[in-house]
């Protein structure tokens, strides 16, 4: 406003010096000027005044546009602003968030972003050993692509792991439509099924073998690693899990999101299966809720957390827990206390009572061999009869299956990907993927428990009344429920929280969404996701990132 006042300030001296304004030619000109406009005096300055004022908004908007932009961004930041603190004021609707439609996945391909480097001229092949159980191995995988694309390497289709602790002998192909895989990454990565057997013979050595650091960086795959794939041709990353740095730039962040969301896709008879179940779902309940239960022994051990089970628990966990020789010896309390053991299943009943959800609520348990079989789940069935898992809906179809524990997994992945609300008793390796994936397909409700708060309100369960303890629970799950305001930059690791390929719909502060207008939002959201966004894989029951290699 300065820089118009200046100007105004400049057009009224202007006026007034000028020689047509002054001595005897003032009244002849003032004359002249009245009578053309035909208009009082004051009218035609005004006119006159105007006219300068909107030129020199011109001008300066020609010269700072930026500044235009700039104010149109902070404009969006506060509409943001106001859109999440609107959320928090807000009641838990606990199916859905109500802002959710304001936000979607996005992670198309740059125009500045190059084409994949071809086979003949890339630096080399990169083979990759994933490690640990699927979800673990996705995330190698993912990563896998990204680090061709940084070394301009061809990427040859990666390995599964057959020795970890799940001993499933699947292969890529297996689970994953790898021909799917290579043409979609196509524009990204070159990615073939193996390197040629030329390669092999003309090598002097072996395929060098390696082991980078977790969550390295860009500059050190560029420093370490590049110099010995260009030297040896054929290099081989083993136990491949994590060995990306988090913060990437957003045309990789974006790659990673292609890869995950869109390249890796079931096999078709994977596929099948988990729509059978999920149909089979729906045609029970319109809605329903999928609880991811991982409470195995191993992840029970590992944890080094007491259930309740009394010495008996507590020797067989312990025996388990020698298959790590480097754990420290730990306060299953005071573990308790720092939010670090996964709710029992009678622990996921209660909040999920507490946050409203009724004992006619239809939900689908995905999990592996429970720690205690029966007698663990049974609160959690009183708690919700309608109680279902891909065992009861799909018993004939799943015989194929029953030999490979990730197949078996993909199929409970399925079913929490397309359930309504998904909830989770610990924050491991499929929690945090399956989070990723459902905030951008449209931030369907994903509650996460607060387990460090929980803990203790479900130690005083007893000394408080039902009404009290249920608003306490909805008060400390405030922010654990997938709502779009848990969204912040650097929060978690990427696969849980992509922020790089979330985008904003247009807010508007006067305007709230019709019923209809949020039905036409969910079917576009809806049509998204199929049949190009075909559903992920990924193991339900596998070490948490936390598990050594």
């Amino acid at each position: 406003m300065g820089v118009v006042a200046e100007v105004w300030r400049s057009s009224v001296r202007l006026l007034t010096n000028s020689p047509q304004l002054n001595g005897g030619s003032h009244k002849s000109a003032l004359w002249k000027w009245r009578s053309f406009s035909g208009q009082p005096k004051r009218t035609v300055m005004w006119t006159w005044v105007c006219g300068f004022m909107l030129f020199s908004l011109g001008v300066i908007s020609l010269f700072t546009g930026h500044v235009v932009s700039h104010l149109e961004w902070y404009s969006q930041q506060l509409s943001k602003r106001s859109l999440l603190d609107m959320s928090r004021r807000e009641p838990i609707d606990v199916w859905k968030s109500k802002y959710s439609k304001f936000f979607y996945g996005c992670s198309e391909r740059g125009r500045n972003f190059p084409p994949a480097v071809q086979e003949h001229s890339s630096n080399g092949y990169l083979l990759i050993a994933a490690s640990g159980g699927l979800n673990q191995q996705r995330t190698g995988i993912t990563d896998a692509v990204v680090v061709a694309r940084i070394l301009n390497a061809t990427l040859v289709v990666p390995e599964l792991d057959h020795h970890s602790y799940w001993k499933d002998d699947s292969d890529f192909s297996d689970i994953f439509d790898v021909n799917w895989f290579i043409s979609s990454l196509a524009k990204d990565v070159t990615i073939v099924k193996r390197v040629p057997d030329r390669v092999m013979r003309a090598m002097e050595k072996p395929p060098y073998t390696t082991r980078v650091p977790r969550k390295s960086t860009l500059e050190y795959y560029l420093d370490q690693v590049l110099p010995i794939l260009s030297r040896r041709h054929v290099l081989q990353l083993t136990k491949f899990d994590y060995r990306l740095a988090n913060d990437l730039d957003e045309d990789m962040q974006k790659l990673r999101c292609r890869v995950n969301y869109h390249a890796l896709r079931f096999t078709k008879r994977i596929q099948s299966v988990g729509m059978k179940v999920v149909k089979r779902m729906r045609k029970m309940a319109k809605r329903f809720i999928a609880v991811h239960l991982r409470f195995e022994p191993d992840m029970l051990a590992f944890s080094g957390c007491d259930f309740g089970g009394g010495e008996k628990e507590r020797a067989e966990l312990a025996e388990i827990r020698k298959r790590w020789d480097t754990l420290p010896d730990l306060d299953p309390l005071e573990e308790r206390k720092r939010g670090k053991c996964p709710l029992t299943p009678h622990e996921v009943g209660l909040m999920l009572r507490a946050l409203g959800f009724t004992n006619d609520t239809y939900i689908y348990v995905a999990s592996g061999e429970i720690y205690g079989g029966e007698k663990t789940l049974r609160p959690l069935r009183e708690l919700f009869p309608n109680f279902y898992t891909k065992e009861m809906l799909a018993n004939d179809e799943l015989k194929p299956l029953l030999p490979f524990s990730s197949r078996l997994a993909a199929i409970d992945y399925i079913v929490s990907d397309e359930s309504d609300v998904f909830i989770t008793n610990n924050n491991g390796n499929m929690a945090k993927i399956l989070a990723g994936r459902r905030r951008y397909m449209g931030h369907k409700r994903t509650i996460r428990p607060n387990a460090k708060k929980l803990s203790a309100l479900f130690m005083d369960r007893e000394k408080m009344e039902w009404q009290t303890f249920a608003k306490k629970v909805k008060s400390c799950q405030r922010g654990f429920m997938g709502d779009p305001d848990e969204f912040k930059p650097g929060r978690g690791e990427f696969h849980e929280y992509p922020q790089s390929c979330i985008c904003q719909r247009p807010f508007s502060y006067d305007k709230t969404s019709t019923d209809e207008e949020e039905e036409d939002m969910s079917e576009e959201n809806h049509n998204s996701t199929s049949p190009g966004h075909v559903h992920l894989s990924s193991a339900d029951t596998e070490h948490d990132e936390v598990f050594p290699d």
